[in-house]
């Protein structure tokens, strides 16, 4: 729209429509003493608008059998629904009517802090979950990446001491040029952008924002320090107590943002590594063969402007040092040894296969639409990325693994 909000909508013949919003707005934008404040304001919207109580809200989705969610990332906010397709304008009219006219009511919002403090100890319950926010808070040191995305009881209290502070951040965050609409279900395109130009088309275009913390030049510095001559052992290592029966492991480093030339060919690296699959390298090696763990994986996690990798397994504490050895063997063997044009084929046989079956999965297939027409303003389908990604080479694929798997540019963080 000429104000900067993005619409995407994909036709389906499903008869039930996920239709959202987008908010170019996470963790990230935050300063330390406000963490905590865009998955706040995900909570809160929930508690009130100017027109609608809690319950209201609640009700006139759920009670037409739908479901509405939210989720907050380092860089997002989103606001969703699955609703039949004929409740598609109520809908995203309820869900702008949250989004553009919120109302922060005391009585609400403290009782929904109380909420966010059960989930914050509910995380710090689950090593396998906290691990990940740790290991970023590793990667992306001295930036505001490295903040947890629930925020602490300090802050939170910080953040809720008065209603005009997250009204005050909305407003300078939630942009026009961050938004995306989104939909996907057996609707007309015509109809999603005259209900997306209703709803959001009123928006004024926004001045270039107050000058925010520079993430982007603070993560690049720290690239550029590793590349000149990787990380000190203080640097990359770190260890925490934790009452675990299991050694909590993960290794990783920077990698590749969205957009980057390399972004796909180090997809299907990760894949091959060990993105989920049983018959991944890491899976194959760790468990099937040694039963060293039950839980071995890796990710690969672009953002809009640098990104990670990771490597994720428990085990008993007697069996760390194996399975550490193991990982890192792997990883040398990308390195060192490019992979036959058998193993490549395999690999994108099996990659196609995958792709194709999450794309059946309508409510991530909406999501990753959306967050594509963020970043790069397109949304290419499944088979689009796929021709891209077939045309990557074996060396290609080691040149990746020669430049992301150095071990002098890795981290290592452990709860023991």
């Amino acid at each position: 729209m000429p104000n900067g909000v993005k619409i995407v909508h994909k036709w389906t013949p499903s008869p039930v429509a996920y239709i959202g919003v987008m908010v170019g707005a996470g963790t990230r934008d935050e300063l330390p003493e406000e963490n905590g404040m865009a998955h706040y304001i995900e909570h809160c919207v929930f508690k009130g608008t100017a027109r609608h109580s809690a319950r209201q809200i609640i009700q006139s989705i759920e009670g037409i059998g739908g479901e509405i969610n939210a989720y907050t990332t380092k860089e997002e906010t989103t606001f969703y629904a699955a609703i039949l397709c004929e409740h598609v304008q109520l809908t995203l009219h309820l869900i702008a009517e949250m989004i553009l006219q919120p109302v922060f009511r005391k009585e609400e919002t403290d009782k929904e802090r109380m909420v966010i403090l059960d989930e914050i100890e509910s995380y710090n319950d689950s090593p396998s979950e906290l691990i990940y926010d740790d290991f970023e808070s590793l990667v992306f040191a001295g930036t505001s990446l490295a903040l947890p995305i629930l925020g602490t009881r300090k802050t939170l209290r910080h953040i809720s001491s008065k209603p005009d502070y997250p009204l005050q951040w909305m407003k300078a965050h939630y942009r026009p040029e961050r938004m995306v609409v989104f939909c996907q279900g057996n609707i007309k395109p015509d109809r999603i952008f005259r209900l997306a130009e209703h709803e959001f088309g009123h928006l004024s275009p926004m001045q270039p924002a107050i000058p925010e913390q520079s993430v982007s030049e603070a993560v690049c510095q720290c690239q550029r320090s590793v590349s000149a001559g990787g990380l000190s052992a203080r640097e990359h290592e770190r260890s925490f107590r934790k009452h675990t029966h299991q050694v909590h492991a993960m290794l990783g480093g920077r990698a590749y943002p969205i957009g980057h030339d390399r972004q796909l060919a180090m997809f299907l690296l990760n894949n091959i590594l060990g993105g989920g699959s049983l018959n991944s390298r890491l899976n194959l090696s760790l468990r099937e063969s040694r039963g060293l763990v039950y839980t071995v994986e890796s990710t690969y996690t672009p953002l809009s402007d640098t990104g990670y990798w990771c490597v994720y397994w428990a085990c008993d504490p007697e069996d760390y040092e194996h399975s550490l050895a193991l990982v890192q063997k792997e990883l040398q063997r990308l390195r060192e040894t490019p992979l036959t044009e058998s193993a490549l084929r395999h690999a994108l046989v099996q990659l196609r296969g995958q792709l194709a079956i999450s794309a059946q999965n309508q409510e991530n297939s909406a999501l990753a639409m959306a967050k594509s027409m963020l970043y790069r303003s397109c949304a290419p389908d499944w088979q689009q990325t796929m021709l891209l990604i077939e045309q990557t080479t074996p060396q290609q694929l080691q040149s990746v693994a020669q430049e992301l798997f150095q071990p002098n540019n890795a981290f290592i963080l452990l709860y023991n």
